[in-house]
């Protein structure tokens, strides 16, 4: 199949759509599909190898109401897609977050092959975000009628969807490498005492104040505990402020780290804290988490919820009940009977889904969509 994949986002920055779509890229090709990813012209200069890319139109910072800056299509030039379209001749277009201006939007209207959509966020379940709802609907409605197959990475994301539409909606995974987290070539040097580690961004919604407040409660009963948290954004300052406030003194913020610095925070912390507390649709964090044998303690939003099923709701706990939350931490940095049960768990539950697995759900997905069509 000749297939292109409809990135709202820049490619060339990290972010999960933009994972999951070069890993699907990449896995196409091995399968022998000519598959190409379709996205905004980045503003920065780039270096951007190993995937087939087209760059269409300009891009510009967008603030997503999950308080995310990131930078989206701004505009492009009609006969631009139409030159594109023509040339390419698609047998599916699959367009990953379509409701984000306005790169999908102005490639669905024109389109004349299969329309496949993805969605992968999940508003928050606020009163500001049911208004916005109410204020975008009325853009997003109209595309529905151009897309012909739809799917969600879990439930939780599409709920939206759901409100739009009573076409049947296929829930896909997101995936992972899981042969990329295994094995680092060097572990970094940790100082002796257990390890709690976050890894994500510093704002409101991925819950990092919570962590800190349970970790005060934590470091009384167990003084050797150390935080690392790995990672940028708008609430940094914030962040730093309220860990002096709270008199800790095992903290360390590294900023923004590189994939080599991951995996080796991965393999040699003791316990790792996503304490998200919603906009959260799925959870791939969790997942390399999984997928490095690191236990893992998580907030109990609905996308996580989706990911730590079975043994891994144990893992599960309410960020803002900060006693609570420091026993979870507390008992699975020091039971070992809990913490080799839950390795053995996340090992298997991990393996459905690695990408070639991801992949082959798309592909399934594309050919009932052509075969709808004909």
């Amino acid at each position: 199949m000749k297939i292109g994949l409809v990135c709202p986002y820049n490619i060339t920055r990290g972010g999960g759509v933009q994972e999951v779509v070069k890993a699907l890229q990449l896995e196409f090709t091995k399968l022998g599909h000519d598959a190409v990813i379709i996205t905004p012209q980045p503003k920065e200069p780039y270096t951007f190898r190993d995937h087939r890319v087209i760059f269409l139109g300009t891009a510009t910072d967008f603030k997503s109401p999950l308080a995310t800056t990131t930078q989206v299509s701004a505009s492009v030039l009609t006969d631009e897609i139409d030159s594109l379209l023509e040339y390419e001749k698609f047998d599916v277009l699959h367009f990953h977050e379509p409701w984000v201006p306005v790169l999908s939007r102005q490639i669905l209207s024109r389109s004349t092959c299969v329309n496949v959509a993805t969605v992968h966020a999940k508003l928050p379940e606020t009163i500001a975000s049911r208004a916005l709802m109410r204020v975008v609907t009325p853009y997003t409605k109209p595309l529905i009628r151009y897309i012909d197959s739809f799917t969600a990475v879990s439930e939780a994301a599409a709920e939206y969807l759901r409100s739009l539409t009573n076409e049947p909606i296929q829930i896909i995974p997101n995936g992972i490498n899981t042969g990329h987290y295994r094995h680092p070539a060097h572990l970094a040097d940790v100082p002796n005492g257990k390890t709690i580690l976050y890894i994500g961004r510093l704002e409101k919604r991925k819950g990092v104040k919570y962590l800190l407040r349970a970790f005060q409660v934590l470091q009384d009963r167990q003084p050797d505990a150390r935080l690392i948290i790995a990672g940028d954004g708008v609430d940094r300052v914030k962040t730093e402020e309220l860990a002096e406030e709270l008199g800790l003194s095992n903290v360390a913020f590294l900023g923004y780290i590189d994939d080599h610095t991951k995996l080796q925070l991965l393999h040699s912390a003791d316990l790792f804290c996503s304490p998200a507390i919603y906009g959260e649709s799925f959870g791939i964090v969790l997942l390399e988490a999984m997928a490095s044998g690191l236990v893992t303690v998580a907030g109990n939003n609905p996308g996580y919820e989706s990911v730590m099923t079975g043994l891994g709701q144990l893992s599960l706990v309410d960020p803002r009940d900060s006693k609570e939350f420091a026993h979870r931490m507390e008992l699975l940095l020091n039971d070992v009977g809990i913490r080799d049960r839950w390795k053995k768990w996340a090992k298997k539950h991990g393996k459905q889904f690695e990408y070639h697995k991801v992949a082959a759900l798309y592909l399934a997905a594309y050919e009932d969509a052509i075969k709808n069509q004909l």
